[in-house]
């Protein structure tokens, strides 16, 4: 498969603390890929490199098959790369009518991105009215995944999707997560918890202090490694 995203080789870090050492990561149309690992492996810090938020020491950044390194994360964002950081990116004291109009600045009309939140996500239309602070966890991340799909993305990028949720609504949400890849999005997550995306992943890569210890299919041996992995790490 053409890698819609690329990390090649890619160095990042903060003030004179390197925080990626030289990762590897592709992902193609269709296809999720999680990035694992334990708290302070630099897992946020890939996917803001791959939004073009966080800047690269060294290394390359490709989108559908061209170097964007150090491109602005606007112009990134209209060539169709998605970021959804933790904490789900809504506004809370905002209707949730309300946070999907503001996402008109895409050039798609008020009832296009209702049509599209309201057919994958019918709960939210019931909620229409609510404030976006008073729905729950999963309701809260299911709008911001609305919120994302409304920019018509190439690339979606999802940082600790399962974070204080509850497994089954955490389940729910990576159902639509792989309906959205199957559209023939390019999906990168990333989750400390494994457990909760590697039954919905195609790809796994493992990073462990900055740099990739082990990828592949999940079903490939890398489940039955992940607790040496993260335990042979310092965090």
């Amino acid at each position: 498969m053409n890698a819609i995203l690329e990390l090649r080789d890619v160095r990042a870090a903060y003030d004179e603390i390197t925080v990626l050492h030289g990762i590897d990561l592709s992902v193609s149309a269709g296809q999720v890929v999680a990035l694992l690992g334990p708290n302070g492996a630099g897992k946020t810090t890939a996917l803001k490199v791959a939004a073009g938020v966080h800047p690269l020491s060294s290394g390359q950044l490709w989108l559908g098959g061209r170097d964007v390194t150090g491109v602005a994360p606007r112009d990134l964002a209209r060539a169709g790369v998605c970021l959804i950081p933790e904490g789900r990116g809504v506004f809370p004291n905002m209707s949730v009518r309300d946070n999907l109009l503001m996402m008109t600045f895409t050039g798609a009309s008020r009832e296009q991105i209702e049509e599209v939140a309201f057919s994958r996500f019918p709960i939210l239309a019931k909620r229409a009215s609510q404030t976006a602070g008073t729905l729950s966890g999963g309701e809260q991340q299911m709008l911001a995944l609305a919120r994302g799909l409304a920019t018509d993305p190439a690339v979606l990028l999802l940082d600790e999707l399962s974070m204080g949720l509850a497994p089954l609504v955490v389940g729910r949400l990576y159902d639509e997560v792989a309906e959205i890849a199957r559209s023939g999005v390019a999906v990168l997550v990333v989750e400390q918890f494994a457990n909760a995306v590697l039954d919905f992943a195609d790809h796994a890569a493992v990073l462990v202090r900055g740099r990739i210890q082990k990828q592949g299919h999940p079903d490939s041996g890398l489940r039955s490694e992940l607790a040496a992995l993260y335990l042979g790490s310092s965090a």
